[in-house]
């Protein structure tokens, strides 16, 4: 029986349904549905009470789910106390916006616990660089998780959410960012990346007449863009040095701003890997700048 398994039953308990565990597992809620068949054909009893993907645990399930808690907790404890040495090359992917901030302090980090691990950063878009995670080009790669879809293979850490903000030229007058879309030009985040295609809905939405102009992959260059006066833009917060170096304004998207989700992802067949949890630890404890830099303020309404 995989241990893997008994995450997957903690997702469905902590759910409550079939559907809401793969979102959370990202896997088909089919695949989740066989690894709960194969749990109870393992223990010979139902665990579930069922309702199309809903379902309703019954004791059984939660006596398991609590055992293997407090076993893989300390299996985990056990692990983390051997003090092997991690060494080796590991292959990450990352994405333009984490280039400047995640990863300077996630290398500092593996450099000061794990000199001997050899991280080979890989820039590129996150649809190419979850492709070359699957293929095995890459080890993991720090990306825009997607909202739907995903890959049995895959494994998913989230690292930090980003919200989304509208760039503005300092001088300009109006003060929402609808009024300011449809009277400047739209300088549009690369739609092929899961960053512009959120920045787009959010756009057709709020501002359905905005037609872009220029199109970038970068935050830095569209930043500068938007300082020259050549149009506005909708993209992840950019850092407050950068908005003070080229004189923009920030403006605030409102309630439903596109939050955007930065995840690890690595390969399944590679979740017990030490180079893989010492790439997590990192993510998780390296005091990164983008992780504790204040926010920017809200505009004067």
């Amino acid at each position: 029986m995989k241990l893997s398994f008994f995450a997957t039953l903690e997702a469905v308990l902590r759910t409550g349904s079939l559907a809401g565990a793969a979102r959370e597992m990202h896997v088909t809620p089919s695949a989740v549905s066989m690894q709960m068949k194969q749990l109870e054909a393992h223990f010979g009893q139902p665990l579930f009470d069922r309702a199309g993907l809903s379902v309703r645990p019954r004791p059984i399930a939660l006596e398991i789910a609590e055992t293997m808690r407090e076993a893989l907790g300390r299996l985990e404890s056990l692990r983390r106390r051997t003090g092997a040495r991690v060494e080796g090359q590991l292959r990450l992917g990352v994405i333009e916006t984490m280039q400047a901030s995640l990863l300077p302090a996630c290398m500092a980090w593996l450099r000061n616990h794990h000199p001997a691990l050899q991280v080979r950063p890989v820039r590129g878009r996150s649809v190419e660089l979850l492709e070359a995670v699957k293929s095995g080009e890459l080890d993991a790669a720090v990306v825009v998780q997607p909202t739907t879809g995903g890959s049995q293979r895959l494994l998913w850490y989230p690292v930090l959410s980003r919200e989304m903000v509208l760039v503005a030229p300092h001088g300009a007058a109006e003060s929402r960012a609808p009024a300011l879309l449809k009277s400047h030009d739209w300088i549009r985040f690369d739609p092929e990346t899961g960053t512009g295609r959120l920045a787009a809905r959010w756009v057709r939405k709020h501002a359905p007449g905005a037609r872009p102009t220029i199109e970038l992959q970068s935050v830095h260059a569209i930043v500068a863009m938007v300082s020259a006066g050549l149009g506005v833009s909708v993209i992840p917060e950019p850092d407050p040095e950068a908005v003070l170096a080229h004189g923009v304004r920030i403006v605030r998207l409102g309630r439903d701003a596109p939050q955007l989700q930065v995840s690890l992802v690595a390969r399944r067949d590679d979740a017990e890997s030490r180079k893989l949890q010492a790439l997590r630890d990192a993510m998780a404890e390296a005091p990164a700048a983008e992780l504790r830099r204040p926010r920017s303020p809200a505009p004067a309404r």
